[in-house]
């Protein structure tokens, strides 16, 4: 395989000019599914539907607790660690202990009336009170004048939402507590995880993708969304909702319906990959909910080919029993893009006082690194690296962006070698096809 090094200008500072500007995923809107084939329009026409009164319903849940409460504005809380603070890792002894009772009745109290959890909740230590806001303030402090990030309601904001690990976490969590719990614990726990299951299956689009917001929000959170491993997470809980014991308690008919939903995410996967020229080559970080094309999110979030998410998909294959022709294709190519577009000899280091910032550092003998994201398009041109700024200029030198996303985000990673290495093993059991002549 044809091994790309990394040439010496990426460790200096360049003066390109600006390559384009990010152009943010289009939300999803009655006007763009009248504009889908007749017999694609009534399924789409009813996810919206649905998702519309779903968002209404939930904040006339948190207007009745206000008015119950006799208050007039709600409670805000700031954003905390998240799905850090629900373990999914420890032993078993844990999750019969105190603090993961207390996580667990928090979890309850945060569920949105869709099913649903927000992102960056300090679960741990924070129980939600009557009136209080289902999502903390989530805004970037960091926005700019045209940002992508701006949330159109700043007090309903990723309020429900697969980004970060949510919902999944708290699904995952409440089944390894429901074993210790008493038997009364134990039955509102296991409605809680249904309820979270049904969240998961509501929120998946008619070609089987999940946005990273549901009820949806408009925006670039209506794409179908890979980063975070937001697609796979759901596709994962699903899956132990058909085969873990925890999960046995639920109605036969959702575990079926939870099979089909994999397997309809499964084909959105495959369909998502991008092909470049008569090339399959790997996934953006979202594609649009609607074309599938990619997609473009935050402001230094670019359409383009995206390896770490790439990475975590292709693992997610390689995982699949009896993976299909369609799945081993897929694989091989995502592996030989991985091995053709390999960085040698550099290492990505550095912070705020590192003089340039974080950046690539020339190292004999490190392994392989990969730029986040990559231009769409055929070589020479396409498939280099290339970074964003707040300013949604697009850039292919590293050094060229502020300090602040310069320090601020992972612009290279080596994800893909612990892939390509469970690829040496897996591909001995799964040979390429034969194309058809």
């Amino acid at each position: 395989m044809r091994r790309l090094l990394l040439a010496p200008a990426f460790a200096a500072t360049l003066h390109a000019a600006v390559l384009g500007h990010m152009q943010p995923a289009e939300p999803l809107t009655e006007a763009r599914i009248h504009t889908l084939p007749a017999a694609e329009q009534p399924a789409w026409l009813d996810y919206l539907t649905r998702s519309q009164k779903q968002r209404l319903a939930d904040k006339a849940a948190l207007a009745a607790e206000l008015k119950a409460a006799g208050r007039t504005e709600s409670i805000h809380s700031k954003a905390g660690h998240g799905a850090n603070s629900m373990p999914l890792n420890r032993e078993s002894g844990f999750y019969g202990s105190a603090e993961a009772h207390t996580t667990a009745e928090n979890i309850i109290s945060f569920q949105t009336p869709a099913g649903g959890w927000s992102k960056n909740i300090e679960i741990d230590k924070h129980h939600r009170q009557p009136g209080e806001d289902y999502a903390p303030d989530n805004t970037s402090q960091h926005l700019a004048p045209d940002d992508a990030d701006r949330p159109m309601e700043p007090t309903w904001n990723y309020v429900g939402t697969l980004d970060n690990d949510a919902t999944t976490t708290q699904i995952r969590f409440l089944a390894l507590v429901v074993p210790h719990a008493s038997a009364a614990d134990r039955t509102r726990y296991q409605q809680v995880i249904e309820r979270g299951i049904r969240y998961i299956l509501s929120a998946q689009y008619p070609n089987g993708g999940w946005p990273q917001v549901w009820p949806l929000e408009g925006g670039y959170h209506d794409a179908i969304t890979f980063n975070d491993n937001a697609m796979i997470n759901a596709i994962e809980t699903l899956n132990l909702a058909v085969t873990d014991p925890n999960y046995s308690f639920l109605p036969a008919v959702l575990r079926r319906q939870a099979a089909q939903a994999i397997a309809h995410g499964l084909e959105c996967i495959l369909k998502s990959q991008v092909t470049i020229g008569d090339r399959l080559t790997i996934w953006p970080q979202q594609v649009d909910a609607l074309t599938l094309a990619p997609a473009g999110a935050r402001n230094y979030e670019m359409i383009s080919l995206s390896s770490s998410e790439s990475a975590s998909l292709m693992n997610y294959l390689m995982t699949l029993p009896s993976p299909s022709p369609a799945v081993v294709r897929s694989v091989y190519a995502a592996a030989a893009w991985f091995q053709q577009h390999a960085i040698y000899g550099y290492i990505y280091t550095g912070g705020k006082e590192t003089p340039g910032g974080r950046r690539l550092f020339e190292k004999a003998g490190a392994p392989p690194v990969w730029s986040r994201y990559y231009s769409l398009g055929l070589p020479p041109n396409g498939e280099k690296p290339i970074f964003g700024d707040r300013d949604r200029t697009i850039h292919d030198e590293l050094l060229e962006i502020s300090e602040e996303r310069r320090n601020g985000y992972g612009w290279y990673n080596t994800a893909a070698n612990q892939t390509l290495v469970a690829f040496a093993s897996w591909k001995q059991k799964h040979p390429l096809p034969q194309a058809n002549h």
